[in-house]
């Protein structure tokens, strides 16, 4: 049986006060009653509500990069798989769109995150030690122009189901990172 770390624990509660309130308004005194933590806890773990948001965007978004080149996992499930992640939290996502201080400084860390877990994959695909420049602005990108686009589609700018962006996404890959990701 795998148990829940504390992190995982305190990003739940998080994630739970966060269906009915502005993310902004959940207080860290909220957030560990919620869980019967004591802030003492918290604090060991995170240094502000900020600090959770992104660790748990980390941690749950990792686990669908951490797939691609096993058992067949093309980029094409990463993206759907990604979309299915965006769609099934984006009440959440929305909150945190909406409510978090500085919107375009959320969307360039989710950029962030997401150029560094593809920096990861495909390091991790071709052996190398790091990018050379063509490969790390093309995924500059694509990391970038893909995370505004389902910031916009999060919160309903765009209108189209997740499985039609995800095939949107997969024509945009250009093609130097497609023959890495593929």
């Amino acid at each position: 049986m795998k148990r829940k770390r504390t992190k995982e624990i305190l990003a739940e509660s998080f994630r739970e006060l966060a269906e009915n309130r502005q993310v902004d308004k959940i207080t860290i005194q909220e957030i560990v009653k919620n869980c019967d933590y004591s802030p003492a806890t918290f604090y060991r773990h995170f240094r502000d509500k900020y600090d959770l948001i992104a660790w748990d965007y980390v941690h749950r978004s990792g686990r669908i990069m951490d797939k691609v080149g096993v058992e067949d996992y093309k980029w094409k499930d990463t993206l759907t798989d990604g979309m299915k992640f965006f769609l099934n939290n984006k009440d959440y996502m929305q909150n945190l769109l909406r409510n978090t201080s500085g919107h375009d400084a959320f969307i360039r860390y989710l950029s962030q995150t997401n150029m560094e877990h593809l920096t990861n994959c495909i390091l991790r695909l071709t052996g190398w030690k790091k990018l050379n420049t063509d490969i790390e602005i093309l995924a500059r990108i694509y990391c970038f122009g893909t995370v505004l686009t389902v910031s916009q589609w999060l919160l309903d700018e765009i209108k189209c189901d997740s499985d039609y962006l995800a095939g949107i996404f997969d024509e945009a890959l250009p093609e130097q990172l497609r023959n890495i990701l593929e």
